[in-house]
Formats: structure tokens, sequence, C-alpha cells
């Protein structure tokens, strides 16, 4: 059974709960575990949430949920454009599948509440990522 670390948002929770449960219900439907979650305040606390996750020699990939409203300034692209490439950046030096199923930026609330099944992609890319992937060890039959 493929076992998962979920990294989950807290700002903008009315969105987000949401998220995490279409997050779970993915998981579930997959035959997957969620191992723990972990929420952060928001969507740019989040790589080093999946850090601590990835590390665990227990899950087998991480999956990061949020949602970025856009606002007056560009704020919402500096927060989206860093996280996902922080967890880019975790997932190659964990050598661990870390997923962005972060909504934004550029997005208004209702936007991002018609967009809350991407939680649920985040968790299926996840759970690809570590059937296809080869084993890092090096020997191709082991994957």
């Amino acid at each position: 059974m493929t076992t998962l670390g979920l990294v989950v948002a807290e700002f903008n929770r009315p969105i987000t709960e949401q998220m995490e449960q279409e997050a779970l219900e993915a998981a579930q439907a997959a035959g997957a575990e969620v191992y723990e979650t972990v929420t952060v305040p928001g969507v740019y606390d989040a790589p080093l949430a999946a850090d601590r996750l990835a590390r665990l020699e227990t899950v087998d990939a991480v999956a990061v949920i949020g949602t970025v409203i856009t606002g007056d300034t560009d704020h919402d692209q500096v927060i989206t454009d860093a996280t996902a490439q922080r967890l880019s950046d975790v997932s190659l030096e964990r050598d661990t599948p870390v997923t962005l199923g972060v909504t934004g930026p550029g997005m208004s609330a209702a936007e991002s509440r018609e967009r809350v099944e991407n939680a649920a992609k985040a968790v299926d890319g996840a759970l690809d990522l570590v059937d296809e992937l080869p084993d890092s060890d090096g020997d191709p039959d082991s994957a």
C-alpha cells in the first residue's frame, strides 16, 4: 500500500477544507494510506512541511494542497512561484514525489472554489509517480 504525506494550507480555509476532503477521498479510492496530514499557515509555508514528510521512511510521496487568491498586488504570483520552485527542490533533494495541488495565482475565490478537485489530482499524480518511477537503487528490474 502506498503511503502519502499530505500538506494542507490553512489560509483560505473554507476552500482548502474542501480540497483536503477531495484529497482524502482520492487517496481512499486509490487504496492509499494518508500517513500524516500537516497543516501549515499558508501555501508559502508548505515546502518545509513537505520536506519533513519526505524525510520519513514510511512516506512514499507527498501531496501539497492549498489556494492562492489574487489581490491588489502581484503577491499571489510571487507566493506560487516561490512555493512551486521549493517543492520541486524538495522532491529532487529527497528523491520523493512531491506534487503541487495548489490553485492560483490569478484566481478569485469563486474560481478557486470551482477547482477544489485539483487536490485529488495532486494525490493521483503522487500515486502515479510512485508507481511509474524506477527504484532509485539503480536496478532496472526492481521497479
